[in-house]
């Protein structure tokens, strides 16, 4: 089976002019209606493993594109500048826990991308739409960053607590379809 994405050219990892919000908004448009159909022709299982799939993929492929595009090359310090985009428009309230050179442990305390999933009548598959790229998106960014959390906000808690660490030990594994230097 051949891989799409690996044809097509690269595009920039986020356009300038564009919020994240927006763009997961116009995401959501279009792939709740994908949801929608998926579900009544293959079931809810199947639409939500698709959904999954493709928003998984896209965010181990737009982190890829971010990680190609930073000068300096990977570091938790560029990825912590980085994430400044996700909180543009008051998207992400955070509140941070501890930074170090290999640390960032914050709590998100108001997610407005959640908030949006849920107006938009897609709070079924807002976790799928979001709350999986974190984890994916670290995938495709650097195989040394590395994130854990308990809990979201999607998923009902009170915040979100993102804790990140960044291994620059050598050790850790490459991530399939990453060209590294």
């Amino acid at each position: 089976m051949s891989d799409d994405t690996q044809a097509r050219p690269a595009a920039p990892a986020h356009p300038e002019n564009l919020s994240m919000l927006a763009k997961r908004r116009i995401e959501a448009e279009i792939l709740g209606h994908v949801y929608q159909v998926l579900k009544a022709s293959h079931g809810k299982e199947v639409a939500m493993k698709t959904i999954g799939d493709a928003v998984r993929r896209s965010a181990i492929e737009q982190a890829q594109r971010f990680a190609a595009e930073s000068k300096e090359g990977t570091s938790l310090q560029h990825f912590v500048d980085m994430s400044k985009l996700w909180q543009k428009e008051d998207a992400l309230r955070i509140e941070v826990r501890r930074k170090t050179d290999t640390e960032y442990d914050f709590d998100v305390v108001r997610c407005r991308y959640a908030e949006m999933y849920r107006e938009m009548g897609l709070g079924e598959i807002g976790h799928l739409l979001s709350c999986q790229r974190d984890g994916s998106f670290c995938e495709g960014y650097d195989p040394k960053l590395r994130m854990k959390r308990s809990q979201t906000i999607m998923g009902g808690a009170s915040h979100c607590d993102f804790r990140y660490t960044y291994e620059d030990d050598g050790e850790a594994a490459a991530v399939p379809g990453r060209r590294e230097g």
